[in-house]
């Protein structure tokens, strides 16, 4: 470890000690901490990219994206909404006619979209091509993303079907409690197995790394590194099944793990691209030690999607 390494360890360690009970706590409560969970992270993370942006000569409309990733996020909590929202009303003797999730989403992005482009008619800062391309990207790739993870903690048990795994096909209160603590534990076992890759790579690049990754991206990160964040993503994913994780098979679990491998090392391998660009090291210095919410979370981002939609669409379907 370089002695640069070793002077911010101590303030890395006492972020994480007060971090990571947080995040667990959230997790495991689901419902809105889990959305004002990821909310947080999100809109932070998507300030530091307009940051960035801005850094490259963009004026996004950080009020209008940060208002509409948040939003955005919201809207992958629609589906308990719309049951609260419909029972409410419905013991009232009104029935209402709503969106489906898909529906409201698609409305959200659609007014964000002409929301920037008519706002960009009448500025008069920098491109107007520039500032819509920063100001779209932004919620499109984080807080579009981050949703995603909302939406796989809200498939237990919003979308869980309860028929495939257990005989009687209803869920009693132990059981229903049960689903809710595998979907606590899913995300709980996906922000683990994505810090012991980052663990993992970092310690074996340095250990063993002979050979650049991507050298014009991540001068420091070598394929040695990659492989053994790789392994250690897969064993953590089905060390988590074996304790936690139930309801996943043992190829579930595989898969799962890849996923964190593979595209969480290319989140972190696309952000720092980003940062190459605008020449910083960081995108920000708000979690001491650790830089900023885009630098800590950015493997979240790209791995999210593809955990919710296997869940969902294979172990769930």
């Amino acid at each position: 470890m370089t002695s640069s390494a070793f002077e911010t360890l101590p303030r890395r360690v006492a972020v994480a000690l007060l971090a990571i009970p947080v995040i667990v706590a959230a997790a495991m409560a689901g419902g809105y901490w889990f959305l004002a969970l990821v909310a947080f992270i999100s809109g932070l993370s998507l300030y530091e990219f307009y940051r960035l942006a801005e850094r490259k000569g963009a004026f996004p409309l950080k009020a209008v994206g940060l208002g509409a990733g948040f939003v955005v996020n919201v809207a992958f909590m629609y589906e308990r909404f719309q049951v609260e929202v419909y029972g409410f009303f419905s013991d009232r003797g009104i029935h209402l006619s709503m969106f489906s999730q898909l529906q409201f989403l698609l409305v959200v992005l659609v007014v964000f979209l002409l929301a920037v482009l008519l706002a960009e008619l009448f500025r008069t800062k920098g491109s107007p091509l520039f500032n819509t391309a920063s100001t779209v990207l932004g919620v499109m790739i984080i807080s579009l993303f981050y949703g995603t993870l909302i939406s796989t903690r809200e498939l237990f048990p919003y979308g869980f079907p309860v028929y495939k795994f257990f005989e009687t096909g209803f869920a009693d209160d132990v059981q229903l409690a049960m689903i809710h603590r595998w979907g606590g534990y899913t995300i709980v076992s996906l922000f683990a197995t994505i810090w012991i890759c980052d663990t993992a790579a970092y310690f074996g690049g340095v250990r063993f790394g002979r050979h650049k990754l991507f050298e014009r991206v991540s001068p420091s990160k070598t394929w040695e590194g990659a492989v053994f964040g790789f392994v250690a993503a897969i064993l953590t994913m089905v060390a988590a099944r074996e304790l936690f994780l139930e309801y996943l098979g043992l190829q579930d679990a595989i898969i799962l793990g890849l996923f964190v491998g593979l595209f969480g090392q290319l989140g972190d391998l696309i952000e720092s691209r980003f940062k190459r660009d605008v020449a910083v090291k960081d995108s920000s210095g708000l979690i001491p030690g650790h830089g900023g919410f885009y630098d800590r979370f950015d493997s979240l981002v790209f791995v999210s999607p593809f955990v919710y939609l296997y869940i969902d669409f294979v172990v769930l379907s």
